[in-house]
């Protein structure tokens, strides 16, 4: 699957977001929290297709459903990111050389991370990932296809009202071709953080 064009974008959004300003950032996120309860109905019809077309004794199945108690308790965790200071910019470390040189490590975001995408999961990464400065590409299976469509939407649309790039958070295709690319993805995606079943670990 050739999604390189794809990735190219998320990396473009990574530098326009490492220039972004800190409190532009929190005033996203906060919007962000009040579009996620704003458009909750939205959300759980689309989660609700999704749980349609699952056994109710899955395992999954809970894990996978959203309520409005659920939304709210997202909305609040992204307002408490908003709250936090921004982790980036702070002196780590700092050396001077016998020749004079001073060496200083400061703290920068990684760039684009790759992670999965699960209704219950989606908007903290977005938000731990926008705080810290970070482009984020959200891969999930066929199970929450219309959660995570749905949450990616609504993610996209707060971006765009505040003028950021829309392909600072992108979301792939739900097939194991997908992951492939993702996998294959050098150059573009700076940190992969594999989370799912074992299945899922194993071949990552």
């Amino acid at each position: 699957m050739e999604l390189n064009e794809t990735f190219n974008k998320a990396v473009e959004a990574s530098r326009a977001l490492n220039l972004t300003d800190v409190s532009r950032i929190d005033a996203v996120l906060l919007a962000l929290a009040d579009a996620a309860e704003a458009k909750m109905e939205f959300i759980l019809e689309a989660n609700r297709r999704d749980l349609a077309l699952m056994d109710e004794q899955n395992p999954m199945y809970d894990r996978l459903m959203l309520t409005p108690e659920r939304i709210r308790g997202i909305a609040a965790d992204i307002r408490n990111v908003a709250s936090l200071p921004s982790p980036l910019g702070h002196v780590l470390d700092e050396v001077v050389r016998p020749n004079g040189m001073k060496i200083t490590k400061i703290s920068v975001p990684f760039g684009v991370i790759g992670y999965e995408a699960r209704p219950n999961v989606s908007f903290d990464v977005v938000s731990l990932c926008l705080k810290s400065g970070n482009a984020c590409v959200l891969k999930g299976g066929h199970d929450a296809g219309y959660s995570n469509e749905a949450i990616v939407k609504v993610i996209r649309e707060v971006l765009q009202a505040h003028g950021m790039d829309e392909h600072t958070v992108t979301l792939l295709p739900a097939d194991r071709a997908a992951t492939a690319a993702l996998l294959g993805a050098v150059g573009y995606i700076d940190l992969l953080i594999p989370r799912g079943s074992k299945g899922l670990i194993d071949y990552v």
